[in-house]
């Protein structure tokens, strides 16, 4: 038996084939033990859904046959009505191809699919949008069809059989589409338009992505774990700046590439190993880029300077490469770095017998992990309207991350990826509501009884961004509202049910260090920038095992030396009534609010700063500063490092007060202007329109229509229109509290 399990090494030493741009770090095959553990991973996976049986994936190859003859006799109609030759009609083909979590074996029960529709050049994409649409419109079992034509990769979405499916358009610059085509050959990407690059793009990624993993059933095993394992710890979600579906799938191959024997229950440790010790921003990378003589933008910051600011590059390996996670922000990569951290000693203790890999998939509690939260609720009058009023600022919660991230007295600010309904009690004029939570690090400063913070401006621009880019769309509608609302963890009762607050603490370690001795650890670390640390992780770090607690129905007691002046309320929270200005016609907006009524109406909720805002004409655009990563990686054991490597933080947040003769002024000098004007004429009007207070004044942010930046995938653009012509007013009030030591 040794003497088998020997030569059975030996063999699979000798037959190892090169894969990644480094040498493998170990070549080691599986014992037996790996085995075990590994079917012990698969028994702690299977309550979740995560393996479909042989019915559903039989079923799922039925409905992509229909789909794909479907495909076929409407290129062969089409072929006709264009009068082609019989003989061309009769061989030109036409192919459905899968990518995504489909195509890479790693799907779950009920998960959609991600298709491409790929046709021959005389087949317009017009055609695709019309009579293919139709052709669906009146097939047997097709349910929920919707194209989105003018999305960033456009797109049919409908439901088939009671199988999802999103099927995208390409045609190739050939003639015939043949059922053994190779889509991963460049060349195919000759003469094509951007769009179908695009379209094209999912499809070569995740062929390339298998053809670059030494064992694919392996692969499989582990990505499938680790997927489950981002979802359930919240940290799955490329819209809001943690990974995607291939972002992950790519880390796994990597890993897979590093330790190519090694059994599926090995892998997932390995990948912890691996990126909990990562030095970003060093790019992942499953094989060295290849140079191509089609010209198209590839990642590369040798080139580009945008690039450089990337903080968690990972690159895809099909031409033209681009970085699948340029939507990681300072916030979300601390939290994915501690993740990796955490997960690393889970498994240790699970390789070592001391623990089971149910541990692993256990969720934090979000709730209990911040004393501060931002809650940003997005409503609507109707339920179609909800449906894409969610999507469209769900989208945008980024861009929220990103302001928060730039306030000097901010240092993480966490989004949950999860929503929640409201309370519809809150909401009387609209029915349908959404409700993300944001966890908040405030910094400490030093040698200060209280700081004042004025969180306006962060949030005032987020939400003009939302609403700009709803007037793009011909989106906003009446009743569409977005409100953010700062409260503390002990009035987070308001909002959500007891069966979300009341699941099990996490104790941090930074806790059990100061009440063991009062002593800082290097875990304490995670506060040392905070103002005060017991105000932020309030026994909520992630960092070891839940401790069971049933919640009091009374707040929480005040920390020592923190005064609170309610247990019910949060501290000198300020609602003012802003100054009234009329909207901008040209680039340069004031951030100025509209009139609004000084009495605030008093809910069931806490009396709590918030942002009512209704829709309206008067929006900014987003204002970004690149990120440099040549300073430093932050760390979430370390906060006091994370101000450091963020863009220079703004000493105060701009104000929205000033004269009313000013606004007078304002008012008639934006009347005068144009449209659109130079780039010379938009400076000199950004010179003359300060808004004043306290000594300080601050310039009115103009559009910079010269900047550039790459957008998500099925993601419109903010593009720099002129400002919307709806007449409805945006209603905004400040966002200001004071922080006690």
């Amino acid at each position: 038996m040794k003497e088998m399990s020997a030569n059975t090494a030996l063999d699979c030493q000798r037959q190892q084939k090169h894969y990644g741009i480094t040498s493998p770090i170990s070549l080691a095959c599986p014992k037996e033990i790996d085995h075990i553990y590994t079917q012990k991973l698969i028994d702690a996976m299977k309550p979740f859904g995560v393996f479909e049986d042989e019915e559903e994936l039989n079923h799922r190859l039925v409905v992509l046959g229909k789909l794909n003859n479907l495909v076929k006799e409407w290129i062969s109609d089409v072929s006709e009505s264009k009068n082609l030759p019989p003989s061309v009609v009769a061989t030109v083909g036409g192919k459905i191809f899968t990518f995504g979590s489909y195509r890479l074996g790693v799907h779950t029960k009920g998960a959609d699919i991600d298709a491409l529709c790929v046709a021959p050049r005389h087949v317009e994409r017009s055609d695709f949008f019309q009579s293919f649409f139709e052709k669906l419109k009146h097939q047997d079992g097709i349910r929920n069809l919707r194209a989105v034509e003018d999305a960033f990769v456009p797109v049919i979405k409908f439901e088939f059989d009671g199988i999802e499916i999103d099927l995208v358009f390409a045609r190739l610059a050939i003639q015939t589409i043949s059922d053994n085509l190779d889509l991963r050959d460049d060349s195919r990407l000759r003469s094509l338009d951007i769009r179908c690059i695009r379209s094209l793009n999912g499809c070569r990624v995740t062929d390339e992505i298998l053809h670059l993993v030494p064992n694919k059933e392996t692969f499989r095993l582990t990505l499938r774990a680790v997927k489950l394992w981002a979802k359930r710890r919240g940290i799955y979600s490329n819209m809001l700046g943690f990974l995607g579906g291939v972002s992950w799938a790519m880390l796994v191959a990597r890993t897979c590439q590093l330790y190519p024997n090694a059994a599926a229950s090995t892998l997932v440790h390995k990948f912890f190993l691996v990126f909990s010790k990562w030095e970003w921003p060093n790019p992942v990378l499953l094989k060295q880029p290849e140079e191509s003589n089609l010209n198209l933008p590839v990642w590369d910051p040798r080139v580009n300077p945008s690039d450089r600011y990337h903080l968690m590059p990972i690159i895809t390996p099909a031409y033209p490469q681009q970085n699948s996670t340029y939507n990681v922000s300072t916030s979300t990569r601390t939290v994915m770095v501690e993740e990796f951290k955490q997960g690393l000693a889970v498994t240790d203790e699970i390789l070592q017998g001391k623990s089971d890999w149910s541990k692993l998939l256990e969720p934090p509690n979000f709730f209990q992990k911040y004393r501060h939260y931002i809650v940003l609720t997005a409503s609507a009058s109707t339920e179609e309207n909800h449906l894409e009023w969610v999507g469209l600022v769900e989208s945008k919660i980024r861009v929220l991350v990103g302001n928060l991230e730039r306030n000097e007295f901010i240092t993480l600010a966490h989004v949950n990826p999860q929503s929640f309904p409201g309370n519809k009690e809150h909401h009387k004029d609209n029915n349908y509501v959404s409700m993300w939570f944001l966890g908040i690090i405030f910094r400490r400063v030093e040698n200060a009884e209280s700081v004042n913070i004025d969180l306006t401006y962060d949030i005032q621009s987020f939400t003009d961004t939302v609403y700009r880019q709803a007037n793009n769309i011909n989106m906003l509608k009446e009743g569409m509202k977005i409100e953010a609302t700062h409260v503390k963890k002990k009035q987070l009762h308001h909002y959500l049910p007891a069966e979300i607050l009341q699941k099990k603490k996490k104790q941090s370690l930074s806790d059990v260090s100061r009440s063991s001795g009062g002593l800082p650890s290097k875990r304490s670390s995670l506060d040392c920038n905070c103002l005060d640390s017991s105000r932020d992780t309030d026994n909520g770090t992630p960092f070891s095992s839940p401790v069971s607690t049933n919640k009091s129905s009374k707040p929480d007691s005040p920390p020592a030396g923190e005064v609170e002046r309610s247990s019910a309320e949060p501290a000198a929270i300020i609602v003012e009534k802003p100054q009234s200005v009329p909207p901008a016609q040209g680039l340069s907006i004031p951030v100025i609010g509209a009139k609004v009524d000084s009495t605030v109406k008093a809910v069931s909720p806490p009396t709590v700063c918030t942002i009512p805002t209704v829709v309206g004409r008067n929006v900014i655009p987003r204002i970004t500063t690149p990120h440099n990563p040549a300073q430093g990686q932050p760390h979430l054991n370390g906060m006091s490092n994370i101000a450091k490597n963020v863009t220079p933080k703004r000493s105060h947040s701009p104000s929205i007060d000033g004269s009313s003769k000013r606004l007078k002024d304002i008012e008639k000098f934006i009347r005068l202007e144009s449209t659109f004007k130079d780039s010379r004429a938009a400076e000199e009007r950004k010179r003359k329109s300060m808004d004043t207070i306290g000594g300080e004044s601050m310039p009115i942010p103009t559009i910079d229509t010269s900047r550039k930046k790459r957008l998500p995938s099925k993601e419109l653009p903010d593009s720099s229109s002129p400002v919307p012509a709806n007449n409805i007013r945006v209603i905004k009030n400040s966002i200001r509290l004071t922080l006690n030591r």
